[in-house]
């Protein structure tokens, strides 16, 4: 397999960066600018070190995986208007796991949240993905349609997380990009199994 390198944007005039240690800053005034997603999921607006926490944040001891990206979309003024958090081959290979992905409020309804995903997956496939997954704060149901609308199915739910002032119920969702058996993915990750108990 060949090495992943960063995805291209799908939408003329916006690029893509890797935003790596020392464009924290750029994120940071993205998610405040940005902040509909925070209120939905941890009931505040986006919090200082909100950035730092996103790029830096490690993951849980004993899950494997390849890297972790953050992935910025910026327009010709240099102006950030979407990211992707996508962490590669995590608890297994082939399983990519979409952690945050957030579009401009300004650019909500206009299709482009469509196309960066549909972009993002095609760069996945590309680079060995056979699964997709992702977890979906229960009740947020401008999230729970776009998710649904992409083709994810939940298998399991991970209840009673506290996120900021809130605690959520998060629906973990995942899409098999090869139409597979959904025993297929369960025997990579088996934590995911609906019968788990206490998975993270």
């Amino acid at each position: 397999m060949t090495a992943v390198k960063l995805p291209r944007s799908p939408i003329a005039g916006l690029a893509t960066v890797e935003l790596t240690a020392g464009r924290e800053f750029i994120l940071q005034a993205f998610f405040e600018a940005n902040s509909l997603y925070f209120e939905a999921v941890n009931g505040e607006p986006a919090q200082p070190g909100e950035a730092y926490e996103e790029m830096h944040g490690e993951l849980p001891a004993g899950w494997p995986f390849t890297k972790k990206w953050v992935i910025g979309y910026k327009d010709d003024r240099g102006a950030l208007v979407a990211m992707a958090n996508v962490i590669t081959d995590l608890l297994a290979i082939g399983v990519w796991n979409v952690g945050t992905f957030i579009v401009a409020t300004n650019r909500h309804g206009t299709g482009d949240a469509q196309i960066l995903y549909s972009g993002l997956e095609s760069w996945a496939v590309e680079g060995g993905a056979r699964w997709m997954r992702l977890g979906v704060v229960a009740g947020h149901s401008r999230a729970e349609r776009f998710w649904e609308g992409r083709g994810y199915s939940e298998v399991r739910r991970r209840r009673g997380l506290a996120m900021g002032r809130r605690t959520n119920d998060i629906r973990v969702m995942i899409k098999s990009l090869y139409d597979q058996p959904i025993d297929e993915y369960f025997a990579l990750v088996e934590r995911d199994r609906p019968e788990g108990a206490n998975a993270a």
